[in-house]
């Protein structure tokens, strides 16, 4: 883990520590939005929507402790009615809650899509293995770099995890496209094909973020361009994207209950 780089001002510690704290926010209620709308959807769906609700639960868990990290590694203060200053205590700031966050998240998000399609059993199954495993090695080769300040060996683990990430993409934008048009309802199936392509564009964001460091950016202010955009991006891909879940959910369980769609 690489020590966070001194010379923070008050505007990047507090932009991080603001991202974080919406991080928290977000994650927490969109959970409980979730767990409570199980009983106005069909027993096919409630699968799908508790695992959007474990995973929102993950995120808000490992968010509380990036933010506890963040706030003990600094210490702000004011000194005679002057501005703030920022000083590093000595505490490491542990940013790899956010790996062990996605190893555990990024698969369920991929298996709650899936299983919200309602697909057929065996397809449902091979996918959620294949997608999930993928994902969960995109996420495992991409934390080598995180923690490396040498470029080449970030770009190195960048290209690897790159890989995964290429194919779980192009499932997501073309192998899923037939299922989605096969959708019970217009509404049902322009939802499933926006929670399609958020995830693909929420995910486009991580690399560029990874990479921040890369690109001409250092010190202070690529630490804050890194959180706020892993924040942000983990927002959309995570809370955003379980509302569009539960809208699915909702929408086919209305089908069903009119009886334009005959449960199997």
């Amino acid at each position: 883990m690489a020590p966070l780089p001194d010379g923070f001002s008050y505007a990047e510690w507090n932009a991080t520590y603001n991202a974080l704290s919406f991080g928290i926010a977000a994650m927490g209620s969109a959970t409980i939005f979730f767990w409570l709308q199980l009983p106005n959807v069909t027993k096919n769906y409630r699968t799908a929507l508790t695992i959007t609700g474990i995973v929102t639960l993950i995120a808000t868990y490992h968010y509380i402790r990036i933010f506890n990290s963040w706030s003990e590694a600094f210490t702000v203060a004011s000194k005679d009615g002057g501005d703030y200053t920022v000083q590093l205590t000595g505490a490491p700031f542990n940013d790899g809650y956010r790996y062990v966050d996605w190893l555990l998240t990024v698969p369920l998000l991929l298996i709650e899509l899936i299983l919200v399609m309602k697909l057929p059993q065996a397809e449902t199954v091979s996918l959620s293995w294949k997608l999930g495993l993928a994902s969960a090695l995109m996420v495992a080769l991409g934390y080598p770099g995180e923690i490396q300040e040498d470029l080449s060996v970030r770009w190195f683990w960048w290209c690897l995890s790159m890989i995964p990430f290429c194919y779980v993409v192009f499932t997501l934008a073309v192998g899923l496209a037939e299922a989605t048009s096969k959708q019970p309802s217009p509404a049902a199936a322009s939802l499933a094909s926006a929670a399609r392509y958020l995830t693909v564009l929420s995910w486009c964001t991580y690399p560029f973020v990874y990479m921040v460091k890369s690109v001409g950016l250092a010190g202070p202010a690529a630490t804050m361009y890194e959180q706020v955009g892993y924040s942000l991006a983990d927002v959309l891909a995570k809370a955003v994207f379980g509302v569009l879940i539960w809208a699915i959910a909702a929408e086919k369980s209305a089908v069903e209950e009119s009886g334009k769609l005959l449960p199997k």
